[in-house]
């Protein structure tokens, strides 16, 4: 299942990484280790943060995808569901318009 993941980077531990050299090698590793569709790393709230599209199998795949940001980074992650027009298409909102409406 697609998903975007959301992930923000509080200043500590993230500044005396990037003060030792070591951020940007730690990213690499997470990155080469979740293989994102895209990523993207923007300010997130006033800290430091990253957005990933990613591939879910299944839900016990979780923490394959946030430990590596939770233990290097102290991160805050957040996984969203994301759907397709094609997905939106198949999800039967008139039929549940009907039902519920």
């Amino acid at each position: 299942m697609k998903m975007l993941l959301t992930t923000e980077f509080p200043h500590e531990p993230f500044n005396s990484l990037v003060r030792s050299g070591k951020a940007g090698e730690i990213i690499g590793r997470i990155l080469e280790a979740i293989k994102p569709e895209t990523a993207y790393f923007t300010e997130q709230d006033g800290k430091r943060g990253g957005i990933f599209v990613i591939d879910l199998q299944k839900p016990s795949d979780v923490p394959a995808f946030s430990e590596p940001f939770f233990l290097n980074f102290q991160a805050n992650c957040k996984f969203r569901i994301l759907m397709s027009p094609e997905d939106l298409q198949m999800a039967g909102l008139e039929a549940l318009g009907k039902k519920w409406g």
